[in-house]
């Protein structure tokens, strides 16, 4: 979710192979039992501050897109964009003006109020749907021991392009392998229903490997090959970041339907176990 300029193109390329799904499911190994971590998004209003903070668009002075060219302006406790609401976290991007942007949106983040090295992390949502939106689940370091982007890692542990709605994604970025060279590890899962139904997105991470699932189907593996922090820097902690994205180089690709909005992402639970 970082940064993808040349994601797009491999996207586009792995479109076209059959191959590029996994269809048969994968026992889960379940190594990790103990909840460390949760929210049931109980209340009401804002996300717990306890646990959730903001990234935000303020102070980009032209293009509010975080690296990706996107469209959206990330808002500050603003419960048109974020809120708890009947149980449910609610995620929403709307079509309106703000600052420089054309459209605003949320990306709410655990940093430093949780932070994990190694565990089950799995997140049970429900997606926006559209021409143009870009929904993620995704986590990045929080230390950067390793220096910024990409050679601390980032854990995609799922995305989804509306122009692709009925696919999902799991990808890793490293030193090694990462979007701006067009090598990071990505493969993905199709379904019928991701606008429709809930589904639980989640990975097991431990100090051999990451794997990410959709509903306990497996959807890519991503194995420690020993050769250091460049194909490996997954040994430091890492919080989590929920967001809906507007446009971009890859949510983008085939532009935005302005008919669609507002749309809503709804998240009923994060728990992480170890």
């Amino acid at each position: 979710m970082y940064s993808f300029s040349p994601f797009n193109r491999l996207i586009k390329a792995a479109v076209l192979s059959v191959a590029f799904f996994m269809s048969a499911d994968v026992a889960l190994a379940q190594p990790f039992k103990k909840l460390v971590w949760s929210d049931e998004f109980n209340g009401t209003g804002l996300p717990d501050a306890n646990k959730w903070g903001y990234d935000t668009a303020m102070g980009c002075p032209k293009i509010c897109g975080w690296g990706n060219n996107e469209l959206q302006y990330y808002t500050h406790k603003n419960t048109r964009n974020v809120r708890q609401e009947n149980g449910m976290l609610v995620v929403e991007a709307h079509k309106e003006k703000m600052g420089n942007a054309q459209y605003t949106s949320a990306r709410i983040v655990t940093k430093n109020k949780g932070d994990w090295k190694y565990g089950r992390i799995e997140v049970r949502a429900k997606l926006p749907a559209g021409r143009g939106m870009w929904p993620a689940i995704w986590m990045l370091p929080t230390d950067a021991k390793y220096g910024g982007w990409p050679h601390s890692g980032e854990i995609d542990i799922m995305e989804n392009v509306g122009y692709w709605p009925d696919s999902v994604l799991a990808t890793v970025h490293t030193n090694a392998f990462n979007g701006m060279k067009g090598t990071q590890k990505t493969k993905g899962l199709n379904f019928k229903d991701l606008s429709t139904a809930f589904h639980v997105y989640s990975i097991e991470w431990d100090a051999t490997k990451i794997r990410f699932y959709v509903d306990d189907q497996l959807c890519n593996e991503f194995k420690n090959t020993g050769k250091g922090k460049d194909e490996w820097p997954f040994d430091q902690r890492f919080h989590l970041l929920i967001n809906i994205a507007v446009g971009g180089n890859w949510g983008g690709a085939k532009g935005v339907d302005d008919s669609i909005f507002p749309q809503k992402m709804f998240v009923d639970y994060v728990r992480v176990y170890q």
